[in-house]
């Protein structure tokens, strides 16, 4: 039966009300300081008194990041790269679970065995540098885009979903003469769309802020991703005599104003993804990382 709230039922609520604020509060806080530091005048930066709110208001240090050539190229990479790699590994990680969500299929479990190996052990560095190498697609985008077009965990996820879904949803469709690849993209993977958005989170996340492949795969300028781009940026404004820029650019800026310019500059176009996949996130990653 339903009980009305006392006095101390109240108390406790708005205690833990306020305590998840804060919380939340203070997860904001490094981000806050971070985009100060990015607008905040660079003697209010190097003195130390920037906290969560700008001192001053200045945005010379991110157009000294975002406003080049450079960086409108290194963008255009890192979008065509997140965009075409997150589709095909998003696709070819559906077409992978599929089968595997099946027990009835001969051998699923030893084929299981041989993924789950993978995320324990890999070849290495040397091995996969030496594969993309003799592959020839050292200064190619395919370098940046074939290494990570599965992840077994994603796989992982996006099976145990599959085989949330009832069963008599299948056997009707083949009961109308439907075909398995009919079955998969006309009635399993619209069904699938909330772990189908989290998974393509995942993994447009990881494309975007890949930059160690990058750094290893990449010697071109034309093809360098914003990741790789902000942190030459970084190690410049760490060290202005080696700079490509001119002097005067560097002469009034802060390595730790540089810093917090290029984190805003690589994560606010991240960011703006999630609110179109919000409302799939939290259901897609419950439901896939739950067997039956």
């Amino acid at each position: 039966m339903y009980r009305k709230k006392g006095l101390g039922d109240t108390g406790i609520d708005i205690f833990v009300y306020l305590f998840l604020v804060l919380i939340a509060a203070s997860t904001l806080l490094p981000f806050a300081n971070v985009f100060s530091k990015s607008v905040s005048e660079e003697w209010a930066v190097v003195s130390g008194k920037v906290g969560v709110l700008p001192v001053g208001f200045q945005l010379d240090t991110m157009k000294f990041v975002v406003t080049s050539k450079q960086f409108i190229q290194s963008f255009e990479v890192s979008v065509f790269i997140t965009l075409i790699g997150t589709l095909a590994a998003v696709l070819l990680t559906s077409l992978t679970a599929y089968p595997l969500s099946k027990k009835k299929v001969p051998g699923v479990k030893a084929i299981l065995i041989l993924y789950v190996f993978t995320m324990l052990f890999n070849g290495g560095l040397i091995p996969n540098y030496l594969l993309i190498k003799n592959l020839n697609l050292m200064n190619s985008l395919g370098a940046l885009i074939l290494p990570g077009m599965i992840s077994v965990y994603n796989m992982m996820v996006i099976k145990n979903y599959y085989e949330s879904l009832p069963e008599s949803i299948e056997e009707s469709a083949r009961l109308d003469g439907a075909s398995n690849l009919v079955i998969l993209f006309r009635i399993i993977l619209p069904l699938s769309k909330p772990v189908l958005a989290t998974i393509s989170l995942f993994y447009a996340v990881a494309f975007w802020n890949d930059y160690f492949n990058p750094m290893l795969y990449i010697t071109k300028s034309s093809l360098k991703p914003l990741q790789l781009y902000l942190r030459d940026i970084v190690m410049e404004a760490n060290d202005p005599a080696s700079s490509s820029k001119s002097a005067d650019a560097l002469m009034n800026l802060t390595p730790d104003g540089v810093r917090a310019a290029t984190i805003i500059a690589s994560t606010v176009p991240i960011l703006l993804v999630y609110p179109f996949l919000q409302k799939y996130f939290i259901k897609g990653i419950l439901i896939g990382s739950v067997k039956g």
